[in-house]
């Protein structure tokens, strides 16, 4: 069937006051020509890590409709349609302004310290089943990825789900605003980013900037949980007159009464303004208990079914980096992978834990934690990291590899029966761990996206000769 088109030459041309080269029509919108699909509009970006117009010739062979280009590469085909404007990243954001002034649809966008991937995900999950949706795919949620989403936004959407991040105070108004949410929810605020924030209350001020782009009449989302509530609240009413909590807080609107939390998910039992639902939750954990309130709240304010919308939740799947089980041949068994290598921080590493705790090896199989540092924590990355040292040794994990210098700081304090070793990176660290893993071992691996930890995932997933040895610790 064929897509329909989400942009053609001429409305383009008006949205960014852009020049054309040749008629064209696109089906989707893209700033990466690794990842083009056929059709899409290819928008040549300047980054931090390279200019997109050397790689416009590449997106066409891939099958690019048109491309966004502020100069004409010189080896492009012949009559290669092109939209000529005299700078790309600002004709992206018209581009999405264009595609949010054109939409009917009722617009949420998520911040916060974490979980705003997993309930955006959430989100997209139950709503696609209740109308048209289109959410941001994977983590575009910065001053590329955020434009990028809107412009892919579909006029026939019934809903758009918009994540927004940060990691410096005043990068999230301008996307806010960009955005224009009937909803926004801040899922938590922790100490993430400290290295670029004096206190965590400078934090919440700025996930608090997403209340400047909230329209008139919308809601904001917040968890009563967080010690950071009251100043949020707080934030939130200058801008916004309708407040939805969640939480466990006997008067949040969506209350947290109990849940059974085992591998494979849990069973969620809470109250609606009083009014009691239960529903089973895919991915395991609590945190993704708290963030499902979040997202049925968010429901419930977009004008959905709730109750339909829970029911929904026992079928959601976890994101590759996220919590994604992955089952690996080893020496005629299996070992589980949980690969949590997208991102960390000292709230998402105790959240990881418990779900390794929670996990089942089998036979003579360990739970391993496989570590690497906690970037842009500051002058107190050392510090965060030995405190998470000894959570993981009051929980029943068997061993730890770590990698990094900040992880030295956490293995230091490790009792010596988890201690599996340490690297100084995750190439080195990935040899040690895979001479020690046996069948029926689960291991989750975790650091932040600067540690490289995902190396460690793929080289489990490939297959490998039989074990020489295995280690002590079990």
């Amino acid at each position: 069937m064929t897509k329909p088109a989400l942009w053609t030459d001429r409305e383009a041309a008006l949205a960014t006051g852009g020049r054309g080269t040749a008629a064209w029509r696109a089906t989707g919108v893209s700033i990466d020509s690794r990842t083009i699909e056929p059709g899409d509009l290819f928008v040549a970006i300047a980054g931090d890590k390279g200019d997109g117009h050397d790689f416009v010739a590449m997106a066409f062979a891939a099958g690019a409709g048109a491309a966004l280009v502020s100069t004409v590469p010189p080896d492009l085909p012949a009559g290669a349609p092109l939209l000529i404007v005299a700078d790309t990243l600002a004709a992206l954001r018209a581009l999405g302004a264009d595609a949010r002034a054109r939409s009917e649809a009722r617009i949420v966008a998520v911040t916060g310290s974490v979980g705003k991937t997993g309930t955006k995900e959430a989100l997209r999950h139950m709503l696609e089943r209740q109308g048209v949706t289109s959410a941001s795919r994977g983590s575009l949620n910065n001053q590329w990825g955020v434009p990028q989403s809107l412009a892919r936004l579909p006029p026939a959407a019934r809903y758009g789900i918009f994540e927004i991040g940060m990691n410096h105070a005043g990068e999230i108004t301008p996307l806010a605003r960009l955005v224009r949410p009937h909803v926004a929810v801040i899922t938590t605020v922790d100490p993430v980013h400290l290295a670029f924030f004096a206190s965590v209350e400078e934090i919440a001020d700025a996930k608090a900037e997403i209340f400047a782009g909230v329209e008139a009449g919308g809601t904001a989302i917040l968890n009563a949980d967080n010690p950071h509530f009251m100043r949020l609240a707080a934030a939130s009413r200058r801008h916004i007159a309708n407040l939805i909590t969640f939480g466990t807080e006997v008067d949040a609107d969506f209350r947290l009464v109990d849940c059974d939390l085992g591998p494979d998910g849990s069973r969620v039992r809470a109250a609606i303004r009083g009014r009691p639902i239960d529903y089973r939750l895919g991915p395991p954990g609590r945190h993704w208990v708290i963030n499902s309130l979040a997202a049925l709240a968010t429901v419930e304010a977009l004008g959905g079914d709730v109750e339909r919308a829970a029911r929904e939740l026992g079928d959601l799947e976890v994101m590759p980096g996220r919590g994604r089980r992955l089952p690996v041949p080893l020496n005629g068994g299996t070992i589980e992978v949980i690969d949590e290598s997208y991102n960390a921080n000292p709230a998402s590493m105790r959240a990881a834990f418990d779900v390794l705790a929670l996990s089942r090896p089998t036979g003579n199989g360990r739970r391993i934690a496989v570590l690497g540092d906690m970037l842009e924590l500051g002058e107190h990355g050392p510090a965060l990291h030995m405190e998470l040292g000894r959570d993981l040794a009051a929980r029943p994990i068997d061993l730890v590899y770590a990698a990094g210098p900040l992880m030295a700081s956490l293995y230091g304090v490790l009792p010596a029966r988890q201690r599996g070793g340490h690297a100084g990176n995750a190439k080195i660290l990935a040899p040690l761990l895979l001479d020690a893993l046996r069948p029926g071992d689960v291991v989750m691996v975790k650091g932040s996206l600067g540690t490289g930890m995902h190396h460690i995932v793929q080289t489990q997933a490939q297959p490998r000769p039989p074990l020489r040895h295995a280690a002590n610790g079990g």
